[in-house]
């Protein structure tokens, strides 16, 4: 068994390949697009059939992960925050963040964290996207209402946004550019409102089947559509030992810690 501690940077993916006694085999750094990660993958397998290799949980991991296993390399994709807990170091560069990389791995010590299946990711990726998009509408949202208050505009309506309140937002006397600014931030609204109107579409057309949808429903405040995000964001369920750890996962279970004259949060 060969195993390698890959650190991960924009442009280049530092290695360094160590035996079970530890003796350090190959070291160096290869490009992170797919044809030098095929390479990668050659080189560690030139030096044994079995690789284990540990990159850490950010950016791009998951294509590392991909792409190696693909070749026939197993890969672990490790918790950043917990490998810093079992080996803190005063000097940090990638060579020797790729080296305790490989001495975790050899010493089976990974804090490896559950990888979704490319179904599961895929069906997160839409559902953040909505998310996303309903994120900008609401900030450009807040911003027309903050234009109003700018210019000591009243609104009467209960929706500014509505036909009503569009009618309301003509008739309006402000003056440049924050007239403008409005008439911009109404067109990307409607264009906003078109795309999540197709995303939910899609998103209500994938949940139909999935098993956890109609449970989570059942939960006041809860409608289809964030019932599909919660599950597409705890995958399978029964990676969870406990109740405790889904909801410690969800953040569901917030707790407090007070130390001297700190006070924290957290989940």
């Amino acid at each position: 068994m060969l195993y390698a501690g890959l650190d991960l940077a924009r442009k280049r993916i530092c290695f360094d390949a160590r035996r079970p006694d530890g003796e350090i085999v190959d070291r160096g750094a290869s490009p992170t697009d797919a044809d030098g990660l095929d390479r990668l993958a050659q080189r560690l397998l030139a030096h044994d059939r079995e690789v284990l290799a540990v990159v850490e949980s950010m950016n791009g991991a998951r294509f590392v992960h991909d792409q190696l296993e693909l070749q026939g390399v197993e890969v672990q994709i490790c918790d950043a925050e917990r490998a810093k807990g079992l080996a803190p170091l005063a000097c940090k560069t990638d060579k020797i963040d790729a080296g305790v990389l490989a001495e975790l791995a050899r010493r089976d010590l990974v804090p490896e964290i559950w990888l979704p299946d490319p179904g599961t990711r895929a069906d997160r990726e839409r559902a953040r996207f909505r998310l996303h998009l309903v994120r900008k509408r609401t900030a450009l949202k807040n911003r027309v209402h903050s234009t109003l208050i700018t210019w000591g505009k009243p609104c009467p309506v209960s929706d500014l946004f509505g036909r009503q309140g569009r009618e309301l937002l003509q008739r309006l006397s402000i003056p440049e550019p924050w007239r403008s600014t409005l008439q911009a931030s109404l067109e990307l609204i409607d264009a906003l409102d078109g795309e999540i109107t197709a995303q939910e579409r899609d998103l209500r057309a994938l949940g139909a089947n999935h098993p956890y949808v109609p449970q989570l429903t059942t939960v006041p405040g809860i409608a289809w559509v964030l019932g599909f995000t919660i599950a597409c964001e705890i995958g399978d369920i029964a990676r969870f030992p406990s109740p405790k750890k889904l909801t410690g996962y969800t953040g569901l279970c917030p707790k407090s810690t007070s130390r001297a004259s700190t006070t924290g949060a957290g989940g």
